[in-house]
């Protein structure tokens, strides 16, 4: 009888702590969803209503003037979708190679200039060489201002991410490279058949970063690409459209015009839409290794 109420407790307990469990996450759920959903509601409020009475969770004075001002030009926001797509996609396949076969070559016990390289990597997380030189560089040396390839290349590889995918690929044994040298096998045979299927959470989460650091990129196009392209990427390109919004706003404020409808914070929060709407549909695919990957290359030294 004793244990049978004690296993009734336990089992209280249990549900107790659950139930709380629960209830906490869907508190922070929420307290997550809570600014996007300010964002949305805002990009469809009127511009006048949100500068008197602030943002709400649901729009004030329904209107589709900001996304009628982001989608004006049909040609070119498709134009920019695709650029940026094709950028993300090829250089998060190209930067995943890539990467994984940095930090599998830094970890290897018989690679004799492993050491020495990765103080370099390691290096150039502390210092850099500026925008300067580097502008110089890509522009004079390298002649890629005003093609794809000078936004394209500089954000393939990071020094993070590759400390990050060298500390995954510690936790493979090395044994298994030796065991694919006794068959017989060379190094890229040992890397793409044996390691490559092993680096799959440290692959689903360097492949995030490298997509979004691609989704998300605007100042090197300012600087390299400007108005020598004519579809810009995704970012560079909203970005341009609120300045124009803006500068519009600024030279009609001394004007006997009327520029209270004019959209500025909605068309923020549209573009803030339209840039973040695709790129949040891949988190799902890739959640499942994301903890574990993380995790793993931030706790082997």
């Amino acid at each position: 009888m004793e244990n049978n109420r004690t296993k009734i407790k336990q089992s209280r307990s249990t549900v107790s702590i659950k139930f709380i469990s629960y209830i906490v996450i869907l508190l922070f759920t929420l307290l997550c969803l809570l600014p996007f959903i300010l964002i949305v509601s805002a990009s469809f409020s009127t511009e006048s209503v949100i500068s008197k009475e602030g943002f709400g969770l649901l729009p004030k004075g329904f209107t589709l003037s900001s996304y009628i001002w982001v989608f004006r030009y049909p040609k070119m926001i498709i134009g920019s979708y695709a650029v940026t797509i094709i950028m993300a996609v090829c250089g998060t396949v190209v930067g995943l190679f890539l990467i994984a076969m940095t930090g599998y070559a830094l970890q290897r016990k018989d690679f004799y200039f492993r050491n020495m390289l990765s103080f370099f990597i390691y290096f150039t997380t502390l210092f850099s060489a500026g925008m300067a030189p580097t502008f110089i560089w890509v522009s004079r040396y390298l002649h890629l201002k005003g093609s794809y390839l000078a936004v394209f290349l500089q954000l393939l590889m990071t020094p993070w991410l590759i400390i990050l995918m060298k500390n995954f690929t510690k936790s493979v044994p090395f044994e298994i490279t030796e065991s694919g040298k006794i068959d017989g096998a060379g190094d890229f045979k040992i890397f793409i058949s044996l390691i490559f299927p092993m680096l799959k959470p440290a692959l689903a989460t360097v492949g995030l970063f490298l997509a979004l650091g691609y989704w998300n990129e605007w100042y090197q196009s300012s600087l390299y690409l400007g108005s020598a392209v004519t579809y810009k990427p995704l970012q560079y390109y909203l970005y341009n459209i609120i300045n124009t919004a803006n500068a519009l706003k600024s030279s009609l404020a001394g004007a006997n015009v009327s520029i209270t409808n004019l959209p500025s914070n909605t068309l923020k929060m549209a573009t803030a839409v339209v840039a973040t709407g695709p790129i949040i549909f891949l988190y799902p695919f890739v959640q499942k290794y994301f903890i574990s990957g993380i995790t793993v290359g931030a706790v082997k030294g």
